[in-house]
């Protein structure tokens, strides 16, 4: 097997103390590096990568460095053009499939997690190169070696030999490796964005005396927002800037900053991000704009940034960006264009767009939305939102966490991430751009992974707000208090559509309230008063309904005839809210301001009762995510994995990019137990007739090769007596030879036993490029493009998103018995889909599947057209 060129493992790894270094191939080139490295070397570790205190010559550096990228390979670190670690295996001659590796982190880098992060990053290496095992020798004196083996999830198996251990692990991640790997990239996430949130001192170059310059404003934003720690202009041009002292260079402060906000023109950029990495500067928020967003010469500048902050290990927010603020009293960080601070809270905020990110600042202090933390991350050329996810997990100052995103970086590691945070701490976003990748995986996406996705920025401080300060509901049903008939319909209509249900309390509650209350008509839900009621009666009907028992949430609007001051209304109102156990949401439809008592009280507020309804239905079906367990992704025993991957390995044999021919796509289906309708492949008519008898009664024939059948016009159905399907192969022979598409003949005939019953479906699996493998379900015949029927699944997949995969599909009332037809196997239809999405997850090679149709019949399922692409994922094989 060899490795073609496309095939580039250079990448950059975080380290737990938040810094970066880049990863690479070794090369020839390297000799004097890795010879200044091992000069580097103490004794000590020397003896324990070597067993002995020993020197190595210049032939066996050459010869470390050398490799063949193939039996030897090996990775090497470096930062600022420093080789500063190795990780390498060679093959083992006696056992083609194993290796035995060996990792070196010069004594000045070690207890960062270097050295186990370039074991994680050779797995992908060794697994590409037919490499299964890993072996490793280990003095027994190291054992914190040992023990960072074990604590890193590699899960080894250790054999004494006396002095030295032998560790021996599977190149394949296990559960264990990627949860601590999880960790150490929430600990790395967490160090390198408490550089930016929480710096000790803080450098802003490009500041400038123009208050309406980007210098100008940053450097005042940070001067007037109360930060607590230190603030060092930078202007080679004047000694002071808006009255404080200023520095001609960044060397010239008068200690190093953990964070420099950059605000000069794109093509100074990459000499300030040089000059800040010499220094040690941990981190730069790059405002300016004349990068990657304004075209190619942009891009290039952009990417030349980001080469040499990772040359140094410096994180990077944007560029493109208009900063980030942490309004913790006693932080009190204003590195954005926002001239005040927010309120103090507990929700964490992140725009990838600069002019949205102001709006939402100046919204939330408007509407009183208390953030912890807030990020314009802006092009992402480094720090993404990924990043913020992770570091918000594990900030106990922040509850909510709201992301503007116009497009995912690794919208895989996503989805990981924002599964497991989403059980502690929503996550809402707001998704653009639907232009991009199918927004229907985007939503798959989403509804797997319990994200909030809200339309508009209305909804997302409605939401926001009700997840911030509300507790969560225990199920969809919702009380509504009104003193108007209208907006009382508008808001049950709206709560109906939103999938809540308008429920009535008991008997005894309305005979009290209508006893009670100034009721407008029957006492019920929705509760109506009259015009005349007061602001107590409002809140007495707030409590009666929420002590009902009959709802999980309350909806209260106010809507007097003319216009008036709310405040005793709000007053009133918010004490209410302390007596009932239930979220609470408020409509003012006579004013835009959101009174004082209920920002105090946590109450949100809005406009009008239609967004109020929309915005408790998305909290509702978040909670119920909440309250669902995870599932479980099943794996299956009777699946036949070495004689699938034969039958992927033997087609990509001659080709990387495949498509298999009926035979095979039926075999590799049957080795993973998936059914497929009984077939023979054959070459000719006179053997057609043979497999006509063979299966017995009605039969289809058409071409084994992988064309598209029905688009030929070359399927023939109800085949019943061997000299009929004798002369249909005779006479689609002469039609596809004379329309000159004798490809359809290259893989002779499948005739396949009739399927004589059943509900038609369709499952495909779609590799898209953005979110990787997905599984797709609709119906299938006729009714497929009727009704539009398609509901999508990110793989992997758990036996409960299948469960919601099925009850999605429009025509799930067929399968379970509509208006008199009998209902049909819906439990094997779930297999199947388990099972493809476990036969996907081991064979990435697949890229494209249809199996179109699948017939569920009362007692099992049956594929009757398979149609499988195979891609040999960048390598080229044997």
């Amino acid at each position: 097997m060899t490795i073609p060129d496309p095939v580039d493992y250079t990448g950059d790894i975080v380290l737990t103390d938040g810094q970066t270094v880049r990863v690479r191939p070794i090369r020839p080139d390297d000799f004097e590096a890795m010879k200044a490295m091992w000069q580097r070397l103490s004794p000590e570790t020397i003896r324990l990568r070597f067993f002995a205190p020993q020197q190595l010559s210049e032939a066996q550096i050459r010869y470390l460095t050398d490799v063949d990228g193939h039996d030897r390979f090996a990775l090497v670190a470096e930062v600022r053009d420093r080789i500063i670690a190795v990780a390498r295996f060679d093959r083992l001659p006696e056992s083609p499939d194993s290796a035995e590796f060996a990792v070196t982190v010069e004594d000045a880098e070690q207890g960062r997690g270097l050295g186990t992060a370039l074991l994680r990053q050779l797995l992908q290496p060794a697994r590409d190169r037919g490499i299964t095992q890993f072996h490793g020798e280990i003095l027994k004196l190291n054992r914190s070696m040992m023990a960072v083996m074990q604590a890193a999830g590699f899960e080894p198996a250790f054999k004494d030999y006396g002095d030295v251990v032998t560790a021996t692990f599977t190149t394949t991640p296990t559960e264990a490796l990627l949860e601590k790997a999880g960790e150490l990239d929430r600990r790395a996430a967490r160090k390198a964005l408490e550089a930016v949130f929480s710096p000790a001192a803080v450098a802003v170059i490009g500041a400038s005396r123009d208050p309406g310059s980007i210098g100008g404003v940053v450097l005042s934003s940070l001067l007037h927002g109360g930060y607590s720690g230190a603030v060092y202009p930078v202007n080679p041009h004047t000694p002071h800037v808006q009255s404080v002292a200023a520095y001609p260079t960044l060397e010239a402060c008068p200690t190093v900053p953990d964070t420099v906000f950059v605000c000069v023109p794109a093509p100074l950029v990459e000499s300030v991000v040089d000059q800040a990495g010499e220094l040690g500067v941990r981190a730069a928020v790059l405002i300016g704009t004349g990068f990657s967003e304004s075209g190619d010469e942009g891009a290039a500048m952009e990417a030349e940034v980001l080469r040499t902050a990772r040359r140094h290990g410096i994180r990077l927010i944007g560029p493109n960006c208009m900063g980030v603020l942490n309004a913790a009293e006693d932080v009190r960080l204003n590195g954005t264009f926002a001239p005040s601070l927010p309120p103090a809270g507990r929700v964490g905020v992140s725009s990838q767009s600069g002019t949205l990110g102001m709006a939402i600042l100046d919204a939330s202090e408007r509407l009183g939305l208390g953030l912890s933390t807030f990020a314009s991350i802006g092009n992402k050329s480094d720090i993404s939102s990924n990043d913020l996810l992770q570091y918000w997990e594990a900030d106990d100052a922040t509850d909510v966490i709201v992301l503007y995103l116009e497009s995912f970086g690794n919208p895989r590691t996503f989805a990981r991430i924002a599964r497991r945070i989403g059980r502690r701490k929503p996550v809402v976003v707001v998704k653009a751009d639907r232009r991009g990748s199918d927004d229907a995986i985007v939503q798959a996406m989403f509804d797997q992974t319990g994200v909030v996705r809200v339309p508009t920025l209305d909804q997302m401080f409605a939401v926001t707000s009700l997840l911030s300060s509300q507790p969560l509901p225990s199920g969809h049903r919702v009380g509504i208090v009104s003193n108007g008939v209208g907006p009382a319909i508008l808001a049950a209509d709206a709560c109906e559509a939103n999938g809540l249900e308008v429920t009535a309390p008991e008997d005894d509650v309305v005979q009290r309230l209508a006893a009670e209350l100034p009721v407008l008509g029957e006492p019920s839900n929705p509760l109506v008063l009259r015009g005349d009621a007061t602001a107590a009666d409002m809140a007495a009907a707030v409590r009666a309904l929420g002590a009902s028992g009959a709802v999980d949430a309350l909806l209260v609007i106010d809507a007097p005839p003319l216009r008036r001051g709310q405040s005793v209304l709000a007053e009133e109102l918010a004490e209410a809210s302390a007596d009932v156990t239930v979220p609470m949401i408020t409509v003012l439809m006579s004013t835009d301001q959101t009174p004082t008592a209920l920002r105090r009280a946590g109450l949100p507020t809005v406009p009008f009762p239609e967004g109020a309804a929309e915005a408790l239905a998305h909290v509702a079906d978040h909670a119920r995510w909440r309250r669902q367990p995870l599932g479980n992704v099943v794996a299956f025993d009777d699946a036949d994995i070495d004689a699938a991957g034969a039958i992927v390995e033997a087609a990509l044999g001659s080709s990387d990019d495949v498509w298999l021919p009926a035979g095979q796509a039926n075999a590799l289906l049957r080795a993973h137990a998936i059914p497929c309708a009984d077939h023979r492949i054959v070459a000719d008519g006179a053997a057609a007739a043979a497999a006509q008898e063979e299966l017995g009664g009605p039969v289809v024939l058409k071409p084994a090769a992988p064309v598209e059948k029905t688009e030929l016009g070359v399927v023939r159905l109800g085949l019943s007596r061997p000299g009929q399907i004798a002369d249909a192969v005779e006479a689609m022979e002469r039609d596809l030879r004379r329309r000159g598409r004798e490809d359809a003949l290259a893989e002779g005939w499948l005739v396949q036993q009739m399927v004589p019953d059943g509900v038609e479906t369709t499952i495909a699996i779609v590799s898209d490029p953005t979110f990787g493998p997905t599984l797709q379900l609709g119906l299938g015949g006729t009714l497929a493009e009727l009704l539009s029927d398609r509901t999508v699944k990110v793989l992997p997949l758990t036996d409960l998103d299948v469960d919601d995969m099925l009850q999605r599909m429009r025509g799930f009332p067929l399968l379970t018995g509509y208006r008199g037809s009998s209902p049909v196997d819906v439990g094997a239809l779930r297999t199947v889909l388990l099972r493809l999405g476990a036969m996907a997850e081991a064979h990435p090679e697949i890229v494209d599947l249809e199996l179109n149709p699948v017939f569920v019949r009362r007692h099992g399922t049956s594929v009757v057209d398979a149609r499988i692409h195979l891609r040999a994922s960048g390598l080229s094989r044997r």
